[in-house]
């Protein structure tokens, strides 16, 4: 066996892998290679897309919910106000019925004290014809007696 045959040989069996590797086996890998890269930077800028929307999401969530709280705010502030005006409004009424009901009541009162005068003035007319009567010892008509009783309920 001759060394440099063998040298040759080995350097051609070489030559043969690398032009079988070069034309049958690394046009697959490069391929394969150039679509996991691919699917790798696709998978990278969708991570980006979905990372920036997701901080848009978020500032919109932010907004969304200041504006929430601002009209939930108004709403409060109005209902207080109106709670106060219902408030006001009723201690007004409530003031006015009281006042009406005073003034009821007075006028009540004085119908009583009026209504009292009267029967006094007519028990003192009463009075007075009875004294009369037994002080003359005689019966005063009927017509007599009611002119006289007018006419002192009047002079009382």
């Amino acid at each position: 066996m001759n060394i440099n045959f063998t040298l040759i040989a080995q350097a051609l069996a070489f030559a043969i892998l690398i032009w079988f590797t070069v034309r049958f086996v690394w046009p697959p890998l490069l391929k394969a290679i150039e679509t996991r890269q691919k699917e790798i930077a696709d998978g990278l800028a969708a991570a980006h897309e979905g990372k920036a929307s997701l901080e848009i999401a978020e500032k919109k969530n932010q907004e969304s919910l200041s504006i929430s709280k601002q009209k939930s705010a108004e709403i409060i502030s109005q209902a207080e106000k109106r709670a106060n005006e219902i408030v006001d409004a009723a201690k007004t009424e409530a003031k006015v019925e009281a006042d009406r009901i005073v003034a009821g009541a007075h006028s009540e009162i004085d119908q009583e004290v009026n209504r009292a005068k009267e029967a006094l003035r007519a028990e003192v007319s009463q009075l007075a014809l009875s004294a009369a009567e037994k002080i003359l010892q005689k019966e005063i008509k009927k017509e007599d007696h009611s002119a006289m009783l007018t006419k002192l309920a009047k002079e009382l």
